[in-house]
């Protein structure tokens, strides 16, 4: 086979509609495009023109702050690290790390970290490193003789309240 034998598949590739050719050929006259107006023209881009009302966007007052560099992390409940225990996924014997959780399929790999929180119960001692942790989790955690490490500082308000 030669570079000038090579062809496409048969009905690989539409065959492109005339436009403008005649009444005839179902694309006449107006190609299509309707009547005359601003769309019938070239180069239209009317993407939220309100035909010179004020549009939506304008009319709606922006409120409060955005912080572009903030950080989410992945919520994981004391009950869903327990039946991961107990389904194997994890070794309470081990130190558990945000790795071992992301890979346990319990946190969103894509996020800041891993953030514990104090739902549910958890009836075994085990080692916990993650990005943070809630006030009720490091209860429930230091209840059952374990231990938490945050990686991320608690800031000095928020350990104080």
């Amino acid at each position: 086979m030669n570079l000038n034998e090579l062809r496409d598949n048969p009905g690989a590739r539409l065959k492109f509609k005339r436009l403008g050719r005649g009444i005839g050929s179902g694309k006449g006259k107006t190609s299509g495009k309707g009547v005359k107006g601003q769309k019938a023209r070239e180069g239209v881009s009317l993407n939220g023109f309100e035909g010179g009302q004020l549009p939506i966007y304008r009319r709606l007052p922006k409120r409060g702050f955005h912080n572009l560099f903030r950080k989410e992390y992945a919520p994981v409940n004391l009950g869903a690290l327990d039946k991961a225990i107990d389904a194997g996924k994890l070794d309470a014997g081990q130190p558990i790390t945000e790795a071992a959780i992301i890979a346990a399929g319990l946190a969103d790999p894509a996020l800041a970290g891993v953030r514990l929180l104090g739902n549910g119960a958890i009836s075994r001692a085990v080692t916990i490193t993650v990005s943070g942790a809630s006030a009720t989790a490091r209860a429930a955690i230091a209840a059952a003789g374990g231990t938490i490490t945050t990686t991320v500082a608690v800031k000095e308000a928020a350990a104080a309240a």
